[in-house]
């Protein structure tokens, strides 16, 4: 095919929580014979089912199984971050490329789809208990003062303000010149064509209304008392965020009734839909291309993505 020997050589599909990512990047993948990534911090852990919103059912279309990587990858109370998304992502996105198909990137983590995009360069640190203590010991101004010293380039001065960045990029510098630090592993060619997704705000509030009831009715409070039981502390389950930090203080009887959840966590969601489409909008200004798509109905906005993908790759 033509279209397919374009620069482009993968598919992102990326917007804010309840705004129906998965349904358009299943369909656009049926459509391309293609596999979908996911890029959702907490579908990669096993058993976090009805609060993550997996929706597993979805990936088949008309019948067809959508092959999908990087859901159900880890277990509790395995701490995943973005430096192991990105090793994991780098493997899956080579796999599916080896074998000549297209990857369809999916997801609302911002910076996961930003470590992937703008290639993040992260890094390993072997452990110097004796630095850091040391840097422990000494007042933040004084690190602040090293740090703008070493690296008058700093991209982010509001970074100085907090003491374990700043260790750590003291940390950092002094494992290179040690050369004692482990990077990311090699990069594949990634060249992304990328399509954003949202909704008006009524809208969008209305979805995460009618999602968080259904999840509740579903049983995520009996799911999240299940991992509990398992021996997932409700420190661990706290750190998960949004359902799970707000259910597991539900059932420790800190938030007194289910009235009182639902208000809870409809505000937090709201918020964290809030701080999605701000992270979107800075990759935007960081001279990343991403591509509206101007439906408001799901399927227009699914036969919206299929063109564009058409046309552009």
């Amino acid at each position: 095919n033509v279209w397919f020997a374009v620069s482009y050589n993968c598919v992102i599909i990326l917007g804010p929580t309840a705004v129906g990512k998965t349904a358009i990047g299943v369909n656009v993948a049926s459509y391309f014979n293609a596999e979908i990534i996911s890029a959702d911090s907490r579908q990669t852990y096993c058993k976090l089912d009805i609060g993550s919103g997996k929706d597993l059912d979805e990936y088949v279309v008309n019948g067809k199984q959508i092959p999908y990587h990087l859901i159900d990858i880890v277990s509790l109370p395995t701490e995943y971050n973005v430096y192991n998304y990105q090793q994991d992502f780098y493997k899956a996105f080579s796999d599916i490329k080896s074998r000549n198909v297209l990857p369809v990137i999916v997801g609302g983590t911002g910076m996961y789809l930003d470590a992937i995009v703008r290639d993040y360069q992260l890094v390993i640190l072997p452990e110097n208990p004796e630095l850091h203590k040391q840097l422990e010991e000494t007042p933040l101004e004084v690190l602040a003062a090293r740090l703008l010293e070493l690296q008058p380039d700093l991209h982010t001065k509001c970074d100085l303000q907090e003491k374990d960045r700043v260790i750590k990029a003291l940390e950092i510098i002094e494992a290179k010149k040690q050369g004692v630090i482990s990077t990311s592993s090699q990069r594949p060619e990634i060249n992304p064509f990328i399509i954003g997704t949202t909704l008006p705000r009524p809208k969008m509030w209305e979805n995460i209304s009618i999602r968080l009831k259904e999840r509740l009715e579903k049983g995520m409070l009996e799911e999240v008392q299940s991992i509990h039981d398992s021996g997932i502390t409700w420190e661990r389950l706290e750190k998960l965020g949004l359902e799970y930090r707000f259910c597991s203080e539900f059932l420790q009887g800190k938030i007194p009734s289910k009235d009182e959840l639902y208000e809870k966590l409809f505000i937090a969601i709201r918020q964290f839909a809030k701080r999605q489409e701000t992270w979107f909008r800075m990759m935007e200004k960081k001279g990343v291309k991403i591509n509206w798509l101007q439906s408001e109905s799901k399927e227009d906005r699914i036969k919206e993505a299929i063109d564009l993908v058409s046309k552009n790759l």
